[in-house]
């Protein structure tokens, strides 16, 4: 009697042990979203800004319909869920302030184009560096948001400062 008592606690034992339900470990680990590097997220700004190529310069604008240089800078690392200042001016004051030589994809530039005031009052973003010089996406009052060189003597002699905010 004892013996058959064991084999009955053993069997149920052993079936419940083998339950056909099986646990899926994955459910109870936490998902993780793996961050971007930053060379990705630079593209991606990047590739937003450029959505705008073409769309006409508006004061204060943050839409297609119209849109500033600071304003365009705005949106852009916005869709990257990075913040920034809305104005210019406010925007030289953030991240880390880098040499044009050191100078990458997604770092923004500074200008000063009015003589009389003696203020940054234009943002452009490094969309390419190469032999030829650094390229940048920025909205311009004649031509809407466009692509410009540094090279050329215009913005040579209104730049400023460059800045790494990613």
């Amino acid at each position: 009697m004892k013996l058959k008592l064991v084999v009955i606690v053993l069997s149920l034992f052993l079936v419940a042990c083998g339950s056909s339900k099986k646990t899926n470990y994955k459910e109870t680990k936490t998902e993780r979203t793996p961050k971007k590097k930053k060379s990705d997220k630079a593209d991606a700004i990047i590739a937003f800004a450029k959505t705008y190529s073409g769309t006409k310069y508006k004061y204060g604008g943050t839409t297609k319909k119209g849109i500033d240089c600071s304003g365009l800078l705005f949106v852009s690392f916005q869709s990257e869920q990075i913040n920034l200042p809305r104005i210019a001016r406010d925007m030289s004051k953030k991240g880390t302030k880098v040499s044009l030589s050191k100078v990458q994809k997604g770092d923004l530039l500074f200008f000063k184009t009015n003589k009389k005031k003696r203020t940054i009052n234009h943002v452009g973003l490094v969309v390419e560096k190469n032999k030829k010089g650094l390229l940048f996406i920025h909205s311009t009052t004649s031509s809407g948001v466009i692509i410009s060189s540094l090279d050329e003597n215009y913005w040579k002699k209104a730049f400023i400062e460059a800045r790494k905010v990613i």
